[in-house]
């Protein structure tokens, strides 16, 4: 089997190798609460053939931290994704029903836990209808296990004394990317208890920015938006209201050639929460 593309296939792409052995599909759907929607309820009732939910809000991230949805121990990531069918030599590609909201968070996961044979649908669920192809409405089937084993990448993920010391360092530039309004603070947090603004020395970019009718945008349009904030050669850091759409950037980042890369996992529900991170406003 030849490697699939990284990190973005399209529909068609994806159409085309669905009987591949190899190939584990997951489905990543993932919903603000606002939205009231549930993920694995979607997924339940329809998904791409042989499909499994990745859950990384209540399952797949470490049940104790005080944060939303961070990231597990080795340990458990490996044993969560066995039973998602998951082995060493798998090539997965990652979907969401959004386009492309939760699913660039678990293709960086899998970055992080050492597996980088992972490309993310552009334009997800929605991209794959458009294209005519159908999708699964039978009760979901449980795959055989797995033998993944995690080999943790530590500097893909990084804690909040790490980005208060890369704010004083030249050689960094720390990119949020939350709305406007969020980062000024001129619009209040939606998760209670955060105090508003952003990192002294941030910049803002929207991962919104990233997108273009739930695709990600084209390479040089990338390129032009990540060089008007940071050249290549700075350690980048992302951060964003929970890590989700953090990993936009990273993705953005990771598209257009910048090689050092790490995403805050706590970024705002952890910076707006502790009161001795220092904080700015527009």
């Amino acid at each position: 089997m030849t490697a699939l593309p990284t990190p973005l296939i399209s529909a068609e792409q994806l159409s085309a190798r669905l009987n591949d052995p190899d190939l584990v599909i997951l489905d990543a759907s993932y919903f603000m609460p606002a939205m009231q929607r549930d993920g694995v309820a979607e997924w339940k009732e329809q998904r791409i053939a042989n499909a499994q939910h990745f859950d990384f809000d209540t399952k797949i991230c470490d049940p104790d931290a005080e944060y939303p949805h961070t990231m597990p121990s080795p340990e458990l990531f490996s044993e969560a994704v066995q039973a998602l069918g998951v082995n060493q030599d798998s090539q997965i590609v990652v979907y969401d029903s959004l386009g492309l909201f939760a699913s660039p968070r678990v293709w960086w996961m899998f970055r992080a836990m050492g597996h980088e044979q992972i490309t993310i649908l552009n334009g997800g669920l929605p991209a794959w209808l458009a294209a005519g192809f159908s999708l699964t409405t039978t009760a979901p089937e449980t795959p055989a296990r797995g033998n993944f084993v995690a080999n943790y990448q530590a500097d893909l993920f990084c804690d909040a004394e790490t980005v208060l010391m890369a704010l004083q360092d030249n050689s960094s530039k720390v990119l949020d990317a939350r709305g406007a309004g969020r980062f000024s603070g001129q619009e209040a947090e939606p998760r209670e208890g955060l105090r508003s603004g952003h990192m002294p020395g941030a910049k803002n970019l929207p991962f919104t920015d990233l997108l273009d009718n739930g695709y990600m945008r084209p390479t040089e349009e990338l390129k032009s938006r990540l060089s008007a904030l940071a050249s290549p050669d700075r350690q980048l850091i992302f951060s964003c209201g929970s890590g989700v759409t953090a990993c936009h950037l990273a993705l953005a980042a990771t598209l257009s050639g910048y090689p050092k890369l790490s995403v805050f996992d706590g970024s705002w529900s952890e910076w707006g929460a502790r009161p001795e991170l220092p904080i700015a406003r527009d």
